[in-house]
C-alpha cells in the first residue's frame, strides 16, 4: 500500500541495462519488468524503482545520495559483487550501528552494503 508522502519510488541511471539486470539479479536476486528499451523497473527489492538509460552515474563524490543495502553475511555479499563484476571502492569498515562496505555496479553507480557488528 502506498503510504502518503513518505518516499516510494527510487530511479537510478545506468549505462547498460543488460548489464545492470544480470549484476543485481545475481547478487541479490532482484526481478525485472522492462517497459521499452530505455527503462526496467525494479522488483524483489525491497522498495520499489527502477533503473533508467543513461550516461551519468551516481556516486557520493558528485553528490548522488548513497543507497545502502543491508546483509545479514556482509563478506558473503561482498564476495558476490566481486565475482558477479562489482568494484568494492571501499573495503569493510565499522560504523556506529554495525559495518559496511561500499561498491559501484559493473556501471559505475555506487552503493552501500551494511550488517550488524557482529553478522
Amino acid at each position: 500500500m502506498n503510504k502518503h508522502e513518505k518516499i516510494n519510488y527510487l530511479e537510478f541511471p545506468s549505462k547498460d541495462l543488460t548489464v545492470t539486470k544480470r549484476f543485481f539479479s545475481e547478487v541479490f536476486g532482484w526481478e525485472f519488468e522492462d517497459f521499452g528499451p530505455e527503462y526496467t523497473a525494479i522488483h524483489n527489492a525491497g522498495l520499489d524503482g527502477g533503473f533508467f538509460k543513461s550516461d551519468q552515474v551516481a556516486s557520493t563524490e558528485n553528490g548522488s545520495v548513497l543507497v545502502v543495502i543491508y546483509s545479514s553475511d556482509l563478506e558473503g555479499t561482498q564476495s558476490k559483487i566481486e565475482t558477479s563484476g562489482g568494484n568494492i571502492i571501499k573495503p569493510i569498515f565499522p560504523f556506529p550501528g554495525g559495518r559496511r562496505f561500499h561498491f559501484c555496479d559493473p556501471t559505475g553507480n555506487e552503493y552501500a552494503v551494511w550488517s550488524e557488528p557482529n553478522a
